[in-house]
């Protein structure tokens, strides 16, 4: 089994703390609002929504995946780090991959925004080789999401302050 990492980085206007809470906190209520069409809901299987939660995220009908189960691994509040690995779903995580780690840090830009860091880690199945091509699509997904959520926040400036 080989672990191919990614990073990726985001730059956003809105500071750490408000968008901490939207996107990371309450992503679960607020993404299925924004887009439906991506994401239909998340529902907790195990858990209270803290550290060893587990929860199902079912996509929408024009996504290659239908669901995936993730387990929340870090939450760390005081410094904008959220941790979780996706354990379980169809397509492309049941056949090749056996499971992927991702960390997703948001520290303060000069400019009083963000900066975004998120790092992917791909435990694949067997001998299989994970290449950027396959993890660009659903890194362009994330991205699209991140955007709806911030011109959600720049369109709201009360909202989850």
């Amino acid at each position: 089994m080989g672990v191919f990492t990614y990073e990726t980085e985001f730059i956003s206007v809105i500071p750490p703390p408000r968008l901490f809470k939207a996107f990371i906190l309450d992503a679960d209520n607020l993404i299925p609002k924004l887009a439906p069409q991506a994401v239909k809901g998340t529902e907790i299987l195990e858990g209270n929504g803290g550290v060893g939660t587990i929860k199902k995220v079912t996509f929408g009908e024009g996504s290659q995946l239908g669901f995936v189960k993730h387990r929340i691994d870090g939450i760390d509040k005081d410094n904008f780090v959220y941790s979780y690995t996706l354990i379980e779903g169809d397509g492309l995580l049941s056949d090749k991959i056996e499971k992927v780690a991702y960390e997703t840090k948001l520290v303060a830009s000069p400019d009083g925004g963000s900066i975004v860091k998120s790092t992917s880690h791909y435990h694949a199945k067997g001998d299989v080789e994970i290449k950027e091509e396959q993890v660009k699509a659903g890194k362009e997904k994330a991205s699209g999401l991140f955007k709806l959520v911030e011109s959600y926040l720049l369109a709201n400036p009360d909202a989850y302050n």
